[in-house]
């Protein structure tokens, strides 16, 4: 049974774009297409995409992916098998921010009372520093008092100051996919609203400046873990980010 690119995408919830941009790099093919310009998909592409969405769960990038699916039953095991010890490290770490989050609830509550170092467990100090080195190392000074202005001004933050700021980048997040799907250009008014939120958002932590703020735009798009977060929102979502920092940027940092 053939199934059209619209099917795959309500029986797998990957986007219809998602599916269309899998097909441009040739990491998902469809069975065949249609006289009708239609994608269809057979059960050995269903099975494939199921492959494509364990192998994203283990947020490897789809460069990997692409070679894992070439290789022999063998090699993918052995890849599998590295993998799952890194999830097991992952899986351990949720549990403990889990945790954490339910004992603020309940602190926020007054159901009981957090002592300041117990509202930081379960998060990744090591990625964060290996993200300030990498801005460091990029922009010299200026980044490093960037980076010592986020860490006073969010030294005080209770938990729940830290879920807001969460929530609001997600939103922003959501937003310009959305305004990506649409086909909204980067430096049109309703997306340089959404980058002037997020602006206001990365001005939570410090002042960047115009250079500061464009070189963050070009991380996002540089770093693989950016990357892999971005593309979770919207395949090309890291680099419509970056343009629009730029071009904001420019008009009003500059």
């Amino acid at each position: 049974m053939a199934y059209t690119v619209k099917e795959v995408s309500g029986l797998s919830g990957i986007s219809v774009r998602t599916l269309h941009y899998y097909d441009e790099i040739g990491l998902l093919k469809p069975h065949h297409v249609g006289d009708n310009g239609y994608r269809y998909y057979e059960q050995e592409q269903l099975l494939r995409l199921q492959q494509i969405m364990v192998y994203r769960e283990l947020e490897l990038p789809l460069s990997d992916i692409g070679d894992l699916l070439e290789q022999t039953k063998e090699k993918t095991a052995e890849v599998l098998l590295e993998h799952r010890s890194k999830v097991q490290n992952k899986v351990f770490r949720l549990h403990t921010l889990l945790q954490t989050i339910d004992e603020t609830v309940a602190h926020l509550k007054g159901e009981q009372t957090m002592q300041p170092e117990q509202l930081y467990q379960g998060f990744d100090p090591e990625k964060q520093e290996m993200y300030e080195r990498d801005l460091a190392e990029r922009y010299g000074q200026e980044a490093d008092e960037k980076i010592q202005e986020s860490k006073t001004a969010a030294k005080n933050w209770s938990k729940e100051d830290y879920l807001d700021s969460q929530a609001e980048a997600d939103q922003i997040h959501r937003q310009l996919a959305e305004a990506m799907n649409k086909g909204l250009k980067h430096s049109s008014e309703e997306v340089q609203a959404l980058i002037r939120r997020h602006l206001q958002w990365v001005s939570r932590f410090y002042t960047p400046t115009a250079e500061i703020y464009s070189g963050l735009g070009d991380l996002y798009v540089e770093h693989e873990d950016f990357r892999k977060m971005y593309e979770g929102y919207e395949p090309g979502l890291a680099e419509y980010l970056r343009d629009g920092m730029k071009v904001l940027a420019e008009r009003e940092l500059s």
